[in-house]
């Protein structure tokens, strides 16, 4: 009987000693792991204090059976939530490791960016400066960047919300841990959500691998994140920035997709640049932008690439005749003079027989070097890039009332992302063979064509070149080895 009181007495001992253990662990850090109600007691029928979202960080003071007493310090008020809807943080020596163990396996999970935002944060402040300015540190800006990202695509879709429902906790809990984000009107109608690319900033400036710095770049260069309303200038000095940005990742280092995505986006910069430039005055020329999309293995291209690869081709094709412009071209019976027009215009005169015989202006990049005159001496078609990423074709046609020019776009839809091209002249002096390329709906479209000079109809056309006997036979010799177009 005494040995069972003794055992009784010790067991009680234990109990004490253990729970004064226990409640000397806090108060503790931790995260909400999910979505979950604040009550004003240790039940679920309590009044609700507050909503808290997935990442939320909270300071847990107490526990009672199933529930955690916390304190959240952003809405200065306390309650209590399940266990099962905390995260309880490491402290300690091990805590950094096994943060970053934890942050890895909620990378690897969509919809958990609000937690994985939370940490991140826990790790960068757990971490010591050693371990910060290593691969670790890497690793969780790498990370904290790459969900605020996902944050961002979530409200850049045709749905999205931002006030409402998961997505609005999200961008709040985002907030609170000091990401930015910028909106601007897509034109399509939505509204076009971009992180500020501070994290990704930072990865570039530390220790990291060579696949996270591409990474970095490629998600501060996004072309779908630049302001459409930005000053030419502006629009400048941006492109600028990109440029040293993306020469800051060595592309010898990189695995070949990254490689392909990397030469991919300086491609598209180069010919922006290349543009704005020659827009000015200035020497812009796109023999670095072709140098950069020739580097490209198309082979070796995913698919979730295909389109980023279009955008390219496009943005190179459209500027590849910047910086070979001559100012005359002499076709014998015909002559073509680019003149100083008005406002800085651009005009191109026609002469025949020595007489003016039309004559029209652009604000855009006249091409002369890219002019080309059928056999028959009654069209002549010619280059004209007006916009960053838009090029036209400008045909001189003559008939019984004299020359007069005619406009083809790449797509009958307001200006965006395309190129029409001149592509070979039919013998007969009757058709003319047209390519191109547009983007429009989210989609890339390609289409070669066979155009009657007399009425500028499509009479035959086919998404691939190979399909059209008259592109077989009778294509010129210069598109076909010079066309990003014939990718």
């Amino acid at each position: 009987m005494r040995k069972v009181a003794l055992i009784i007495v010790a067991a009680a001992v234990a109990a004490v000693v253990i729970t004064q253990a226990e409640a000397a662990e806090f108060p503790r850090a931790g995260l909400v792991s999910q979505d979950a109600p604040l009550r004003g007691a240790p039940r679920d029928t309590a009044s609700l204090q507050a909503q808290l979202g997935r990442g939320e960080a909270l300071e847990i003071r107490g526990e009672r059976g199933d529930h955690w007493q916390v304190w959240d310090y952003r809405r200065e008020r306390g309650g209590w939530l399940r266990k099962a809807q905390v995260l309880v943080l490491p402290r300690g020596d091990g805590a950094a490791p096994e943060l970053l163990a934890q942050l890895r396996l909620a990378r690897q999970q969509w919809g958990t960016e609000g937690l994985g935002l939370g940490l991140a944060a826990a790790y960068v402040q757990a971490a010591t400066p050693a371990e910060f300015a290593g691969p670790g540190g890497a690793e969780a800006l790498d990370a904290l960047a790459t969900f605020a990202e996902r944050i961002a695509d979530r409200a850049s879709l045709p749905n999205a919300k931002l006030g409402e429902g998961q997505l609005a906790a999200q961008m709040d809990v985002a907030a609170r841990y000091g990401l930015k984000f910028e909106q601007f009107d897509a034109e399509d109608g939505r509204v076009q959500v971009c992180y500020d690319g501070d994290a990704f900033r930072r990865v570039l400036a530390v220790a990291a691998t060579p696949e996270q710095r591409v990474r970095a770049a490629l998600a501060l260069t996004r072309p779908d994140c630049l302001n459409p309303r930005a000053t030419p200038r502006e629009a400048e000095a941006r492109d600028q920035w990109r440029q040293q940005v993306l020469a800051q990742v060595d592309a010898t280092t990189l695995p070949v997709h990254w490689k392909n995505r990397l030469q991919m986006r300086r491609a598209a910069v180069s010919a922006s640049l290349a543009f704005a430039q020659a827009r000015r005055g200035a020497a812009g020329e796109a023999a670095p932008a072709l140098a950069e999309f020739a580097a490209i293995v198309p082979s070796e291209l995913t698919e979730d690439d295909q389109a980023a690869y279009a955008d390219a081709a496009m943005r190179v094709n459209a500027a590849r005749w910047l910086g070979t412009s001559a100012a005359a071209r002499d076709f014998g019976a015909v002559q073509l003079a680019l003149q100083p027009g008005a406002d800085g215009e651009r005009c191109v005169e026609l002469k025949e027989a020595g007489k003016l015989a039309v004559r029209r202006c652009s604000y855009g990049q006249v091409a002369l070097a890219s002019a080309s005159l059928n056999r028959e001496g009654r069209a002549l078609a010619l280059a004209v890039q007006p916009l960053d990423g838009w090029r036209e074709l400008w045909l001189f046609l003559k008939d019984r009332d004299g020359w007069r020019v005619e406009v083809l776009p790449p797509a009958p839809a307001q200006p965006g992302l395309g190129v029409a091209e001149f592509a070979g002249w039919v013998p007969g002096g009757a058709q003319m063979l047209l390519a191109r390329e547009f983007r429009a709906e989210g989609k890339t479209r390609r289409s070669f064509e066979v155009v009657s000079l007399a009425t500028l109809a499509t009479e035959r056309q086919s998404p691939e070149p190979a399909l059209l006997g008259a592109f077989q036979r009778w294509s010129d010799p210069a598109w076909r080895s010079g066309s990003p177009m014939r990718r």
